[in-house]
């Protein structure tokens, strides 16, 4: 893509079509977070048994993170989860991440994951990537020829 607004429309897309809202219900499995020199990183794995697929979301170029938590966090199960594409200059955002993050001309498009429940994971990042692995189910009827 070398048009701005195709590029723009891009992330935006990916936002719409992460289709998180279905894994209301999951369980967050594991939550990891590496500093790196350049890029720091954060992946979320939801989990619902073998029936359904396990889904990582993965996000980079964090510009704000926040994770509240019970004492145990095993089987913690999803509320609601949310991703919002986060336009750049000069197009508004919602009033609740602007206490977040700070805007800047040159900042680009981000994406804002929240995820509510017993733990809460609040992210908003430039780079976002969503993972959906095939069930256990449906991995023992593939046949590999």
């Amino acid at each position: 893509m070398t048009d701005r607004t195709e590029a723009r429309d891009a992330f935006k897309n990916r936002c719409a079509n992460a289709a998180l809202a279905p894994r209301v219900g999951y369980s967050i499995s594991r939550v990891s977070f590496e500093n790196f020199a350049e890029e720091d990183s954060r992946e979320i794995t939801l989990r619902e048994g073998p029936w359904n697929p396990d889904v990582v979301i993965s996000l980079s170029g964090l510009h704000h993170v926040s994770v509240t938590k019970p004492p145990q966090m095993v089987g913690s199960f999803i509320d609601e989860i949310s991703l919002i594409h986060l336009p750049k200059l000069p197009h508004s955002w919602p009033t609740d991440v602007t206490r977040r993050v700070r805007r800047f001309d040159g900042l680009d498009d981000l994406a804002w994951l929240r995820i509510t429940g017993p733990a809460g994971i609040d992210a908003v990042a430039s780079t976002m990537t969503v993972f959906t692995a095939m069930s256990e189910n449906q991995a023992s009827t593939v046949r590999i020829t």
